[in-house]
């Protein structure tokens, strides 16, 4: 089947949608969040005919979801995009929206505003050639995944489906599977003193020392496991430190975070004891060492079978748009797929081509754009059926 992909049409929103400020603010001081180009999305999606309803989330922060309603007896399938991106630091035209050779520069152009206007591309195909799917097609744009995931999260207590594309960019490999995540904190205490006293004081930094040599030969024993053969091995790293207050003082505390990615078939029970077991080893060797071990936050990972439906479905679509298979890979990343795979909807991922995600130059290759929504359409015809 051939569609009728709208080129200047998807061009069009791409540059316009770049040139829309959507910073998020709960990363960026300023950032005014996704509520303008929110409405001009459900604008284009209510004049290409589709149910549309803004979910408000808080100030500045919407949802949108557009429903191309089925004749009913088909699956239905998500499309979702986030709306929101990082800040624009070092960047000097973030929102450009200049093409040069096939590329369109800005910030969010390949995450993920190209697949947003992929995501309508395929959308328009569908509707100007006059397709009526059995499923429902569900459009969803979401609010603040490059931080808590928030609009994700709002949007699986909302929507029901069978089947979910998440257009993160991915240089248009299907992307199966992915790493999850858990945030903990450890605390050492130690004896605060004066710099001088140093038979009273317990120093909770060069404690917490012990601990981060623990962690380092943790985290080569995780990168040697056998993992996950789409995502890789597990890991663990650093991300923040806190300790002291003076020069002269011993510190009393000294709190580090740290971020444990995590492969399918690992549980947070498990994670936590194996981090105990470091600690309490510690304890053993000096009984003054003192520390404890809190959960900040999880996400689980995702893993959707190859033979799913909509894997199925998305092979079946690129493999015919694009005359060759596509590369099944995983990702060493998180993303809002994990949040709707828990929920029961098989999910995968597929975006477009490009390059500088959260960095000063960022660019997405419109021909890819272009494909992307052709694969969506092709596989929303074969997912949802006829």
């Amino acid at each position: 089947m051939e569609f009728s992909i709208d080129r200047d049409f998807i061009k069009d929103i791409l540059v316009h949608f770049v040139q829309t400020d959507s910073r998020n603010p709960a990363m960026v001081e300023d950032g005014p969040g996704e509520v303008i180009i929110g409405e001009d999305i459900a604008r284009i999606l209510k004049e290409l005919g589709l149910q549309v309803k803004i979910y408000p989330l808080a100030p500045g922060r919407v949802n949108v979801v557009g429903v191309l309603p089925g004749k009913g007896g088909g699956r239905s399938l998500i499309l979702n995009g986030h709306m929101d991106t990082v800040g624009v630091d070092e960047m000097p035209e973030p929102f450009s929206g200049e093409i040069r050779e096939g590329r369109l520069y800005g910030r969010g152009s390949q995450d993920m505003k190209g697949s947003l206007a992929a995501m309508l591309g395929a959308i328009k195909a569908l509707v100007d050639d006059g397709i009526s799917l059995e499923g429902d097609l569900i459009f969803t744009a979401v609010a603040d995944e490059e931080n808590q995931s928030l609009g994700t999260i709002e949007l699986i207590q909302e929507i029901r489906a069978d089947g979910a594309i998440v257009t993160e960019p991915t240089d248009l490999k299907v992307v199966a599977a992915h790493r999850g995540w858990i945030w903990y904190e450890v605390e050492v205490e130690g004896r605060a003193a004066h710099g001088s006293r140093y038979q009273d004081g317990r120093d909770a930094i060069l404690m917490m020392g012990r601990f981060l040599v623990e962690l380092e030969s943790y985290s080569q024993e995780l990168i040697k496991r056998p993992g996950h053969p789409l995502t890789g091995p597990p890991s663990v790293h650093t991300s923040l430190i806190e300790g002291g207050s003076d020069m002269c003082t011993y510190p009393p505390r000294c709190k580090v975070s740290i971020e444990r990615r995590t492969v399918e078939g690992e549980t947070e029970i498990g994670i936590r004891e194996e981090i105990q077991v470091m600690l309490d080893r510690l304890r053993e060797q000096d009984q003054d060492f003192k520390a404890c071990l809190r959960l900040v936050a999880q996400r689980a990972p995702l893993n959707t079978s190859p033979d799913s439906g909509v894997i199925e479905a998305l092979i079946k679509a690129y493999s015919k748009v694009m005359d060759s298979p596509p590369e099944i890979s995983g990702a060493a990343y998180w993303t809002d797929a994990a949040l709707l795979s828990e929920k029961g909807v098989e999910a995968v991922l597929i975006g477009p081509v490009g390059a500088g995600l959260h960095s000063a130059e960022e660019w997405v290759d419109l021909n890819s754009v272009y494909d992307l929504a052709e694969i969506l359409a092709a596989t929303a015809v074969l997912y949802c059926g006829l």
